[in-house]
């Protein structure tokens, strides 16, 4: 079977080298395999049209989150935005307080100096309970907006996190000035509550919502300062503080002194002493996950990691001759048994040099090369067919026969257009009738 395969394709490759010998093209340059840019862009221009797009998108998205962001951080002293506090800022500085914005722990812990009042709005909870205590304990009176779990554990024991208030707020229910004079306060506020041993500690709330809490809680703190809880920014926010009695609440509890530290702590305020290493904040089950996973790629490795051989060191551009790559293709198919591929090659080359032979198109399908071949060679159309598409090989005999008949048919083909073949059937048979 092998040596039958290797001819036929080793005659396929003598054809193809004696049609290029007939061109007489001679010796020819080997085409440019380097694509240009043109041939790049158009091959390559529908990710060129998606990332164009992705990049269009980010623009966009960057442009409208530009246009939306604020110019500072909430509450800041210095940003005009909705949400921040520059209107009681500046009214504060008309009135003539001296107001200090503080960038870290250590400045806003020098410019309190025991005698200035201390805003202090730790939105996302940086501060600990050593530098909550050390900063109540250097501000004549600490104004603390929004505290967090850590804040009211270590300024107000007793004192906790109570919700959302249901809507404005106008019961005083203290005698606090600052509250009795705003009266009443805006929608937004947030409550906190008051527990007995708050009270006994000599804490006290404001704004009563019902039975829910308080909006503002007043009081000292452990160290012995004065502290005031006020449960939202809405009180000291630009876009809500001339809403009710906000900004006499505001102004009352921020102006008590000539001297105003507004201090926001930032990430640089976090002691990084106290931050929890990765192996703490790492589960437990993760080690012997991560331990087990690279055993596993380890011993994946090694048993897929197998070498082939030795490694050839080889130049390129390599030409391989037509009959090797034949020679090769057939002793797999042979290794394999893989008769029904094989002959498939077989007749696709077949019925590719017949279509060739009779000038047929390269569109035309196998049963018009069928017929085509049945035509010329006074052949049964049906067993023409049968051997260029249906009969299978039951054994290797089989298939060595049905590479025969391809052969067979190929060179009657062949010989039908050669008009000496002609000549020689007509002194055969003296009625010049073709078989």
């Amino acid at each position: 079977m092998t040596a039958t395969v290797e001819s036929r394709d080793g005659g396929s490759g003598s054809s193809a080298g004696a049609d290029a010998a007939g061109t007489g093209t001679g010796t020819t340059a080997a085409p440019s395999v380097t694509p240009t840019v043109r041939a790049f862009l158009k091959r390559r221009r529908a990710w060129i049209v998606i990332a164009a797009v992705l990049v269009l998108g980010a623009f966009i998205v960057m442009a409208i989150q530009g246009g939306a962001r604020t110019p500072g951080p909430p509450l800041a002293a210095d940003n005009p935005a909705p949400g921040g506090a520059k209107a009681l800022v500046e009214v504060l500085r008309d009135h003539g307080v001296d107001v200090t914005e503080a960038r870290s722990f250590d400045a806003a812990l020098g410019a309190a100096d025991g005698t200035a009042t201390v805003l202090l709005y730790d939105e996302y909870g940086i501060l600990d309970e050593r530098r909550l205590t050390e900063i109540s304990e250097a501000a004549e009176r600490l104004v603390v907006v929004e505290p967090g779990f850590t804040a009211l554990e270590t300024l107000a024991p007793g004192v906790r996190f109570a919700g959302a208030a249901s809507g404005p707020i106008d019961d005083v229910a203290c005698d606090l000035g600052p509250a009795e004079r705003a009266g009443s306060l805006s929608d937004g506020q947030r409550l906190v509550t008051v527990d007995d041993s708050a009270i006994d500690a000599g804490w006290h709330g404001c704004f009563r919502d019902g039975d829910f809490g308080f909006a503002v809680a007043a009081g000292q703190s452990p160290s012995g300062g004065d502290v005031t809880i006020v449960g939202s920014t809405t009180v000291f926010a630009n876009e809500s503080i001339t809403e009710a009695g906000n900004a006499a609440l505001a102004i009352g509890l921020t102006g008590a002194s000539d001297r105003l530290v507004w201090y926001l702590p930032g990430p640089g305020d976090a002691d990084a002493a106290d931050a929890p290493t990765l192996a703490e904040l790492t589960p437990g089950w993760v080690s012997p996950v991560m331990v087990l996973a690279i055993i596993v790629v380890i011993v994946a490795g090694v048993w897929q990691g197998r070498r082939f051989g030795p490694l050839v060191a080889e130049r390129l551009p390599v030409n391989v001759p037509a009959g090797e790559t034949s020679t090769g293709r057939a002793r797999l198919y042979a290794r394999t048994a893989a008769r029904t591929h094989a002959l498939d090659q077989l007749r696709i080359a077949t019925v590719i040099r017949i279509a060739r032979t009779l000038r047929l198109p390269r569109s035309a399908g196998v049963d018009e090369v069928t017929e085509a071949a049945a035509r010329a060679t006074g052949r049964d159309g049906a067993a023409v067919h049968r051997l260029l598409a249906d009969d299978l090989p039951a054994d290797d005999r089989a298939l060595v026969d049905l590479a025969a008949a391809l052969a067979e048919l190929e060179a009657a083909v062949q010989r039908s257009l050669d008009p000496r073949s002609a000549q020689l059937d007509d002194r055969d048979d003296p009625t010049g009738r073709r078989p």
